[in-house]
């Protein structure tokens, strides 16, 4: 099954350091019964694009906690062993949680497929969301306009050979296509 796991430059930082994403599990996003429900697609394609922008949210999310971090959302994408990644039947109602899995144990690095970046003309917009992100979880439309603005750039697909130049470079580097 294919996950995507939400971090920050730091955290993918650490995540190359260690060589694993999450020692005792962690959370990640994927293509669930309640995020296929939501977009009304049967196109994998289309719902995996789904997923992977629900873990950009959540990857800014990440920023907003941390402000220290370099305002650029990352996004791994990762093959795990089917039952590994489960979705909280609790929270399948709540659209905060749509596509939302927790993967038990750890999850080597080496297992990544790719990594998503946002490009340095994105840094702006994100920063904005992410100051914006509690406004907007509030209902206030304005900062809600903030936050979208940062979905707006697309994130760039890198190899995982690229990797150490991410997070060397502190995210400078091609688009890897």
């Amino acid at each position: 099954m294919r996950v995507y796991v939400p971090l920050t430059l730091p955290g993918l930082a650490e995540a190359h350091r260690t060589g694993e994403l999450g020692a005792d599990g962690l959370v990640a996003y994927a293509v669930t019964p309640a995020l296929r429900e939501w977009y009304l697609s049967d196109d994998l394609e289309e719902l995996e694009y789904a997923a992977l922008n629900r873990a950009a949210l959540a990857s800014l999310r990440l920023l907003a906690a941390d402000p220290g971090a370099p305002r650029r959302r990352v996004v791994v994408a990762v093959d795990v062993p089917d039952g590994t990644a489960s979705a909280d039947p609790d929270r399948s109602l709540d659209p905060a949680a749509l596509g939302e899995v927790r993967v038990t144990g750890a999850v080597r690095l080496a297992k990544a497929a790719a990594v998503h970046v946002d490009a340095d003309d994105a840094e702006k917009d994100v920063a904005a969301a992410a100051q914006a992100l509690g406004a907007a979880d509030e209902g206030d439309d304005d900062a809600q306009f903030v936050v979208d603005g940062a979905e707006d750039h697309e994130l760039l697909w890198y190899a995982t050979q690229e990797i150490p130049h991410l997070v060397g470079q502190g995210g400078g580097g091609s688009d890897g296509i």
